[in-house]
């Protein structure tokens, strides 16, 4: 990792710094008791092999050093894993927070432009990646750091002359280390990008399975799912083949160094410069300094895969926010009156929507609004809301600009009910019940039949209480919108948004809750994108669009009277509705 990746980790890292200490203090006690350990071991030989009999005594003294020293580096080691879990887990936990919490400052901007898959394997793949690999990073590298120290230490006090062979032949395993881990890096950056693409796609086909199977597009789906497997497993395959060359070459490196500690204890022990023990003590030394160097390539592999990760969580991280609410921002109180003042709106530069747009809408007022798909209806349901903020113009709600509000009160002034339902995992209840939770049961029941979902829900399982999954897949799609009106009704804000509110409603139904509807919009400022024409016949004006522009304006019988765009989709509708 380089100086600006661990300046971004470090706020997570903070919270158990105390963890991290003690882990430190684990690896320092683990390493030194391994390091004694070797100690013994050669002065027990030494008594061995004295002349013409074996001190045991000597023996047995060591021999219990040993099992101590043991016992005190499995605590240790114990120890320092459960530290190393509290911190590994701890920051996963604290980073999917980050994720789930930045998630709901994103722009809407960006959660149209990117895959539901990839923003999920971010916040569940990735973490998991990276908690993996830095679990694995911290056991090795503090044990690892304490062990070469401690050995290049211990054998320096034996004999210089063979630590120093040792110490100049290290540098081999680091600079072959090195020179992989760059290599294998960019094939780790290609496999998690391809597993988030991977996952958006399973994602949306889980999502369109019955489309694709209605249209029998399940091999060409297969076929391009083979595509993008196929990419996954060859960059897979390249970064687990180039990481698993790192072991092989520092193992050699390391078999190396140990023949070499071998032929140079062997010369100097003739020579009288050590003892037997002495060399049994410089082999496991030997064996225990190229230990770290010998599981490297495990850890350069979880670790650029970790980075790899990582890179990926923090573009989530550091992706511009929606703009806040600035400090002198107002609260939006008994509104109703809204203006559109000369507003101008686009996706993008090259591509302009909605030019000009001017609309003085009163307190109470019921707005309807028309047009082909792709006019810009919806679009300027997202400027009210602040979904989007306009490129021209300005938009005010009781004369304040609507930028100069707080978004959570000028939101809280709507009630929205949206062509495409949302259900949260939970009882009906608390789906009616979730812009009030403290209703009463009365209140919920009276929303309900307002609704007229009472009768429905009445005939589930449990009633109220019943429980539905994610997306209320066990609902039908008029049932869902049902529940979804009911919600609003339960408000009762004192504006209203129905986009498209009753389109997977029967006709018969649909006559029902437009009669509740007028009840409920009673008094307060209503927009209605309609598909169904007949249905705004008593709104008080309606707005015509086309091509991003408002072309025709009035109640219904003065459109009609003109003979224009809005009379000639009315007559065309009204005709297929009653074919």
């Amino acid at each position: 990792m380089n100086k600006n990746e661990i300046k971004k980790i470090a706020p997570f890292v903070k919270p158990y710094l105390g963890f991290v200490f003690l882990s430190f203090i684990c690896a320092g006690v683990s390493s030194a008791a391994a390091l004694a350990v070797p100690i013994f071991c050669g002065k027990a030989i030494d008594f061995m092999l004295g002349a013409g009999k074996v001190g045991f005594s000597g023996v047995l003294k060591f021999a219990y050093f040993i099992a101590a020293t043991a016992i005190i580096a499995a605590a240790a080691q114990q120890l320092m894993a459960v530290c190393n879990n509290k911190i590994t887990f701890g920051i996963s936990r604290d980073m999917r927070r980050a994720l789930f919490e930045k998630l709901h400052k994103l722009p809407l901007s960006y959660l149209d432009t990117h895959p539901s898959g990839d923003l999920l394997s971010r916040m569940i793949s990735d973490v998991d990646t990276f908690s993996d690999g830095m679990l694995m990073g911290l056991s090795q590298l503090f044990t690892g750091i304490i062990t070469i120290v401690g050995t290049l230490a211990v054998m320096l006090i034996y004999n210089v002359s063979i630590t120093l062979i040792v110490a100049a032949l290290t540098p081999l395993s680091l600079f072959t280390a090195r020179f992989i881990s760059k290599k294998i890096q960019r094939w780790f950056t290609a496999q998690a990008s391809l597993r988030g693409k991977q996952t958006a796609m399973i994602n949306e086909v889980t999502d369109g399975l019955k489309v694709i199977c209605s249209y029998s597009h399940e091999d060409e789906t297969l076929e391009e799912f083979d595509v993008l497997n196929e990419k996954f497993k060859k960059a897979g395959f390249r970064a687990t083949f180039f990481s698993s060359l790192t072991n092989p070459s520092t193992r050699l490196i390391n078999n190396i160094i140990y023949a070499v500690v071998s032929l140079a204890g062997a010369l100097f022990a003739v020579g009288g410069g050590i003892t037997i023990g002495q060399i049994s003590v410089f082999l496991s030394y030997a064996g225990q300094y190229a230990k770290p160097f010998n599981e490297i390539s495990g850890v350069i592999t979880e670790l650029q895969n970790a980075k790899a990760s990582l890179v990926r969580i923090f573009e989530l991280l550091e992706e511009t926010e929606e703009t806040e609410d600035s400090p002198s921002a107002q609260v939006l109180e008994n509104t109703g009156n809204v203006c559109f003042d000369n507003v101008s709106f686009s996706y993008t530069r090259e591509k302009p929507l909605l030019q000009n747009i001017s609309i003085d809408v009163k307190s109470g007022q019921r707005i309807a609004i028309v047009g082909p798909t792709g006019c810009g209806k919806t679009t300027l349901i997202n400027l009210l809301m602040r979904f989007y903020d306009v490129c021209g113009g300005k938009i005010t709600a009781d004369g304040k600009d609507i930028r100069n509000l707080t978004r959570k009160s000028l939101r809280k002034s709507f009630g929205m009910v949206l062509q495409d339902t949302w259900l949260k995992s939970g009882t009906v209840r608390e789906n009616i019940a979730y812009g009030k939770p403290d209703a009463t049961d009365e209140e919920i029941r009276k929303a309900s039949e307002g609704a007229y979902a009472h009768s429905f829900i009445k005939r589930l399982p449990n009633g109220y209480d019943t429980r539905i999954g994610e997306g209320g897949t066990e609902l039908s799609a008029g049932q869902k919108q049902l529940i979804c009106i009911a919600r609003v009704m339960l408000c009762l804000p004192p504006m209203l948004i129905l986009d498209e509110a009753t389109s997977s409603i029967d006709t018969r139904t649909e006559i029902r809750i437009q009669s509740a509807f007028a009840k409920m919009m009673q008094g307060r400022t209503s927009f209605i994108v309609a598909h169904r024409l007949s249905t705004i016949r008593e709104a008080d004006v309606i707005l015509v669009m086309r091509g991003g522009n408002i072309i025709e304006q009035g109640t219904h019988k003065e459109l009609l009277s003109k003979n224009g765009f809005y009379a000639m989709l009315y007559n065309s509708r009204a005709k297929n509705e009653n074919e």
